[in-house]
């Protein structure tokens, strides 16, 4: 989100080259800061979703058999069902930011001589702030509030308590959770009865485990009128295996923490990734996010062990740090940027083609008045943090 697009308290810097050192305390004022690369993956993350603005899908429409507009239109809308663009590694990105800031935020508490019931109450809490937000956010155009609980915020904080309780045990016990999730959400799936339909039918939209489980759950709430199914094939039980993306992210975040190299990085990136194709191209389990299977889980799980390892290897060892301003404007306060992407935008945009008129030239402006009043917040040391 949160980490998600969500701010973790407590995240601290590595060891850093004098280079990337001034650049932390240029930009944050002080000399004791947070990871450098959790905040440049998480701004480049949430640029991704204020980026939603441009409507790229909309203007390549408008100018047909352009390939560049094509690919860029892609890889800022999701898949229709299985496979994967750039624009649907958002929310497993946020998801596996809060769990690598999740090591940081405890080590920082316990230094300060938290014990273990305030450290779960901390995070009892947290996990119901999430949730309220999500569901606040997914009632904004309702008559009534719309309980539900598949979005972003309500998905990370359902699954946060159990990776707090993660977070102090061992790797081999976290690594251990990963693999009893992947396994025992692909059986459930798997077992889930489908008379006289092939095997694949147990990941195909509507009529599966997850729909079923909504199906009764979200009916337990005050509705309109009863719900049925989710268009886009979303639901609450994807909360399940996003904690494994969680898990994940706890893995690397305390590999950050202990300085692990680089190469290691990217072997469990190669290998994660591998994982997923192969159950993928075997008919075994389809890589589909809006379900969030199992293996999509891995396969996601790679590229965000690859997208923290490259923006280590560009901010740690290449020194290319001049560059990563804008990116920490909106990354050291995400929540916000969440918020604005999902509250404001609407109303802006309304008030500019009042202006403007239905022009292309409005997403551009509506995205620099977004980062400007990150910069203005910035600039007062002013961060929401949940």
């Amino acid at each position: 989100m949160p980490g998600i697009g969500v701010e973790i308290e407590g995240t601290m810097q590595h060891a850093a080259h004098p280079t990337l050192q001034s650049i932390i305390t240029e930009y944050t004022g002080s000399r004791v800061s947070r990871n450098l690369s959790i905040d440049v993956y998480r701004g480049f993350v949430m640029l991704l979703m204020l980026a939603e603005v441009l409507h790229l899908s909309r203007f390549a429409r408008a100018n047909p058999g352009n390939p560049l507009l094509d690919f860029l239109a892609f890889h800022q809308s999701h898949v229709a069902w299985e496979g994967c663009s750039l624009h649907d590694m958002i929310q497993p990105s946020f998801s596996f930011l809060v769990g690598v800031a999740l090591p940081y935020s405890l080590a920082s508490r316990l230094a300060k001589g938290a014990d273990f019931a305030k450290l779960f109450r901390h995070a009892l809490v947290r996990s119901f702030v999430l949730i309220a937000m999500g569901i606040f956010l997914r009632s904004t155009h309702s008559k009534q509030t719309n309980f539900t609980f598949e979005d972003t915020l309500t998905q990370i904080g359902l699954g946060y308590p159990f990776l707090f309780l993660l977070g102090r045990t061992a790797p081999i016990r976290q690594w251990l959770a990963f693999a009893v999730i992947c396994v025992g959400y692909f059986t459930a799936w798997a077992l889930y009865p489908l008379p006289e339909q092939p095997f694949a039918a147990h990941w195909w939209k509507g009529n599966n485990l997850l729909s079923a489980f909504d199906a009764w759950f979200l009916n337990l709430f005050p509705r309109p009128e009863p719900y049925t199914v989710h268009n886009g094939g979303y639901g609450t039980l994807s909360f399940i295996p996003t904690l494994g993306t969680m898990i994940l992210g706890l893995l690397a975040g305390q590999m950050l923490r202990s300085q692990a190299s680089l190469r290691k990085y990217y072997e469990l990136a190669g290998a994660l990734i591998a994982a997923g194709l192969v159950l993928h191209f075997t008919g075994i389990n389809p890589i589909v996010k809006r379900i969030w299977t199992p293996a999509w889980t891995l396969f996601s799980g790679g590229i965000c062990f690859a997208f923290l390892a490259t923006f280590r290897y560009i901010l740690e060892i290449r020194q290319w740090t001049r560059w990563v301003f804008p990116l920490l404007v909106i990354g050291m306060n995400s929540m916000v940027a969440y918020w604005i992407a999902h509250v404001l935008e609407d109303p802006i945009a309304d008030s500019l083609r009042i202006h403007l008129g239905p022009t292309f030239a409005i997403g551009p402006v509506i995205l620099a008045l977004e980062w400007w009043l990150l910069y203005w917040m910035y600039r007062r040391q002013l961060f929401l943090k949940v």
